[in-house]
């Protein structure tokens, strides 16, 4: 793709969720799909007309089944996050209709215990999951996403451990 076609693609719109236990520790969840380490906090995608944090509930029991009632909502960011793909996977995702994601990020405190995740969902994103710091999580998620999650920390840092 050229840099006027890249430029001329729209972000797609999506939520991402930072469930915290009550040690602030943060979930994060190895990702299935990837052979290399590439571990992430629950996201994906809004559906047309979806109200950002109903989707972030949805997107909870989707992909770990944590259910609404096990979590406490405490914050969000105030703005959309952008960030764009890397050339490798530009076309290639999304059905090639995305430059990369704009984000809308809740923290969500969980209040269930770690028996009731369950990562073995009707369509599996995940193969292992662990509570994990702050410095943790950067250094796992992918290159691509690593500011983002650092805007997303630095927002939701006071409930850190």
């Amino acid at each position: 793709m050229t840099p006027e076609q890249v430029a001329a693609l729209p972000y797609r719109p999506c939520v991402g969720v930072m469930l915290i236990n009550a040690q602030g520790l943060i979930f994060g969840a190895q990702r299935i799909d990837s052979d290399s380490p590439a571990w992430q906090m629950p996201q994906g995608g809004i559906d047309l007309g979806e109200n950002p944090g109903l989707a972030a509930l949805r997107e909870l029991e989707e992909e770990i089944s944590v259910t609404p009632d096990l979590v406490g909502p405490l914050a969000e960011t105030p703005d959309w996050l952008h960030y764009d793909l890397p050339a490798e996977l530009l076309g290639k995702v999304w059905g090639g209709k995305y430059r990369g994601q704009k984000q809308r990020w809740f923290l969500m405190r969980y209040l269930g215990r770690d028996d009731q995740i369950d990562l073995a969902t009707e369509h599996p994103e995940f193969s292992a999951w662990r509570w994990m710091q702050a410095d943790e999580m950067l250094a796992a998620i992918v290159p691509f996403k690593r500011d983002i999650y650092a805007a997303v920390m630095d927002e939701f840092r006071d409930w850190l451990a």
